[in-house]
């Protein structure tokens, strides 16, 4: 991993860890998720200059929700806490958070009581929030000053300053949360001091040069579908070790029409590499042939993908690297984004960027260039490494193509 400051996300099970994720990466600032059962030694040997609670739909007077040791408050580290995060530092605090009289859900008035706070830089005494929760804090802990409250919630910010501890009962990530990015903002340059240093340019630098010493003079292999995820991956790899690198294009006459051609087009113009089409379109059509149920369809899809994409790529396999574009979200929903998978977050799928590759194959390792990025940043570096807008931003297309798009029995017109 490069080395940039770290801001940590520790996830408490809710559905909104990655979208926090992204916004402090919009400020230029690079965090990781990590789930709340990961030890506070792991935690603390990362190094982190901030640490943020996740919200979650637990209450935090409930032994069985999700909870972490005390101890990550003394550590010197500055925490945020978001939503649930907010009550689990006034529970971990002995102060009191009990059952709401009055819930509070959707956009909420917010009044700041302490404007001075470094948390409310540049933020107006009254915004519009967004408010989720049954909970509320009735008594922050000793040692904890209230700077924002709401008609509803008494405690709607606090700030524990020598502490350089901070929670929210809102979600500043969202959207409807007026000034919700500068009350993140704040946090990270105010509170943490951090410098800024996530930018894409330097990204595209710093991984360059990292493959290029890791590959060195062996080749590498990758499966290219024509989506993004795949296509920055190949651009990526043939600036750091242009001809060293295959990408093998696995056209199994699926796509929308002209598709292949203009994938085929665009690297075999753009980027210096050895481009291989498979053209396998009639294979695929007689593996469909009659099966209507779009599972099942999906299922023959990718078996007969992977079957064609290893014969094509078994004699190459010996001495060299593996590449694929799986991303941070492929890792995350896989639970391999996990430090030991078993994190509170549902596994959303198992993920088509993370194939199981046969015992016969045996490559140096696994290469994935993009495995710390979200989708917007992969198609920022996309565009900075000059791969066609169309290319860039299309909708992503599932790998099995229009086959499960259309319904009934998949025929060649």
């Amino acid at each position: 991993m490069q080395n940039h400051q770290l801001v940590l996300i520790v996830d408490f099970g809710g559905q909104y860890n990655q979208l926090i994720a992204r916004r402090v990466r919009e400020c230029n600032v690079y965090c990781e998720i990590k789930p709340y059962t990961t030890p506070l030694e792991e935690i603390k040997a990362m190094n982190p200059s901030g640490i943020i609670f996740t919200g979650g739909p637990n209450s935090v007077f409930d032994m069985s929700s999700p909870h972490y040791t005390k101890d990550i408050l003394e550590i010197g580290v500055p925490v945020l806490g978001i939503c649930y995060g907010c009550q689990l530092i006034a529970w971990m605090g002995d102060g009191e958070v009990k059952t709401a009289p009055v819930s509070e859900y959707g956009k909420i008035e917010l009044d700041v009581t302490k404007p001075e706070s470094k948390l409310f830089k540049d933020v107006p005494e009254q915004s519009v929030v967004w408010m989720s929760h049954t909970d509320y804090i009735a008594t922050p802990p000793q040692g904890y000053d209230i700077i924002a409250k709401t008609n509803d919630c008494p405690c709607a910010a606090m700030a524990n300053v020598e502490k350089n501890i901070y929670a929210v009962q809102f979600h500043p990530e969202v959207t409807h949360s007026e000034y919700g990015k500068q009350i993140l903002h704040n946090f990270l340059y105010e509170v943490c001091a951090c410098a800024g240093d996530w930018v894409m340019d330097n990204f595209i630098e710093n991984t360059v040069a990292e493959l290029r010493e890791r590959i060195g003079d062996k080749k590498v292999i990758l499966g290219l579908s024509g989506g993004v995820d795949s296509s920055v991956a190949a651009g990526l790899l043939s600036r750091a070790v242009g001809k060293q690198l295959t990408c093998v294009f696995v056209d199994q006459g699926l796509m929308r029409k002209d598709e292949g051609d203009f994938v085929e087009q665009t690297f075999t113009t753009m980027f210096d590499m050895n481009f291989v089409r498979v053209n396998c379109g009639d294979h695929f059509m007689a593996q469909l042939k009659g099966v209507t149920d779009p599972e099942e369809k999906r299922k023959i899809i990718g078996r007969e993908f992977y079957k064609v994409f290893w014969d094509e790529i078994r004699s190459q396999a010996e001495e060299g690297f593996f590449a694929q574009g799986t991303i941070y979200p492929d890792r995350i929903e896989s639970g391999k984004g996990k430090s030991d998978g078993k994190a509170n977050t549902a596994v959303i799928k198992t993920h088509h960027n993370m194939a199981k590759m046969p015992e016969d194959i045996q490559f140096l390792g696994t290469i994935e260039p993009l495995g710390d990025l979200f989708k917007d940043e992969v198609r920022a570096v996309g565009e900075k490494l000059g791969i066609p807008r169309e290319l860039v931003w299309r909708q992503p297309f599932p790998g099995p193509g229009l086959c499960v798009r259309i319904i009934g029995e998949i025929r060649a017109e």
